[in-house]
């Protein structure tokens, strides 16, 4: 392998999956995926690098000093990018103390385990993948950028934003080469169905009501997650260490559009139907921000990245692979069917 040896945690969940798959069919790494396997996972998602030369898979957690230690010993990663994390907000609002556990201790243990490495091993680069829901809410205007305050408003943002300072602290104190990134949210095949998009295609398909929070005027900017996972990439190997880095789809949409999107990508899939007529407005949830929006110019400058799919065209392309793959999501539904939560969004 020509390209780096690289440590991902959460490598089989939606985004660390799409990050492998690219790092090791295209970029020539030799990548070791450690995850836990949590109901959010997809390790089908990574079948088709089964018996690759350049990747292996370890099920641990992230917490397990041990499993920890020794993988950062057996690998002697060049790079460690951490994915694994609890990400979904409802699921923090009725139990956050898995997300405490996961986000904040998980990261606790890595970056101790990586500062005690042992003489004559060095260190890795690690690079931190944030949220950009860590910066709170806007209003109708403005955009988050790598200078922008944390401002949690959930106990899933507020957990990712205290390992965000731990990151930074220990490149501080430590010498740690550590970099973060934050994204908006991230569209595409493979995410679980408690998402907003996967949600909304599933429930519309099964007839049932389609909930959306408020007014459903809620903003958030998307970007695909094949474009995510090559601005990880390439920050993870050649970003500046103690540098944020910001990705952004440039595609603002209220949680309304969306739905109405879905709907009527289904309805031309789906011809008959009038799937928009099952949008339901429900109580919004608590601590509900309103707008998310990211300006990654300097991000963009600074790696050489941009988003490359159109909203419309990757939103067509994701709404027909989950209307094709009902072998994948049939398995991750709830047994008692779709439930009330709109998702992430």
């Amino acid at each position: 392998m020509s390209g780096p040896r690289a440590l991902i945690t959460g490598g089989a969940g939606f985004i660390g999956s799409a990050l492998v798959r690219l790092a090791v069919t295209e970029l020539g790494w030799a990548v070791t995926v450690l995850d836990k396997l949590t109901y959010a996972a997809s390790p089908e998602a990574l079948a088709e690098l089964d018996g690759h030369a350049g990747y292996a898979f370890v099920q641990g957690d992230l917490a397990d000093r041990q499993a920890v230690r020794a993988l950062l010993r057996d690998v002697r990663p060049t790079l460690v990018i951490n994915m694994a994390a609890e990400s979904h907000v409802d699921r923090s609002i009725d139990a956050p103390s898995q997300f405490i556990d996961t986000n904040i201790g998980g990261v606790f243990v890595l970056l101790e385990e990586i500062r005690g490495l042992a003489a004559g091993q060095e260190a890795p680069r690690l690079l931190q993948v944030s949220t950009d829901e860590v910066f709170g809410s806007l209003g109708t205007g403005g955009a988050f950028t790598e200078a922008s305050p944390y401002r949690p408003n959930s106990p899933y943002s507020a957990s990712k934003a205290a390992a965000d300072h731990l990151v930074r602290a220990w490149g501080k104190t430590y010498g740690l080469a550590v970099l973060i990134s934050h994204s908006s949210n991230n569209y595409g095949p493979h995410q679980h169905p408690e998402k907003l998009i996967p949600r909304m295609v599933l429930s519309a398909m099964a007839g049932r009501p389609l909930p959306v929070y408020g007014d459903g005027l809620h903003v958030r900017d998307w970007l695909h997650v094949s474009d995510h996972a090559r601005a990880l990439a390439l920050c993870a190997a050649t970003g500046e260490p103690g540098g944020r880095y910001v990705f952004g789809g440039r595609s603002e949409r209220t949680n309304l559009d969306v739905v109405r999107a879905v709907c009527r990508r289904l309805d031309a899939i789906r011809p008959g139907r009038d799937h928009a007529a099952l949008i339901t407005h429900v109580e919004d949830r608590p601590g509900h921000d309103r707008r998310y929006a990211i300006d990654p110019a300097e991000t963009e400058r600074a790696l050489g990245w941009a988003p490359r799919i159109a909203f419309e065209t990757g939103l067509a392309e994701t709404v027909d692979w989950y209307a094709e793959n009902e072998a994948w999501w049939r398995p991750r539904i709830d047994a008692d069917g779709l439930d009330a939560r709109q998702g992430r969004g």
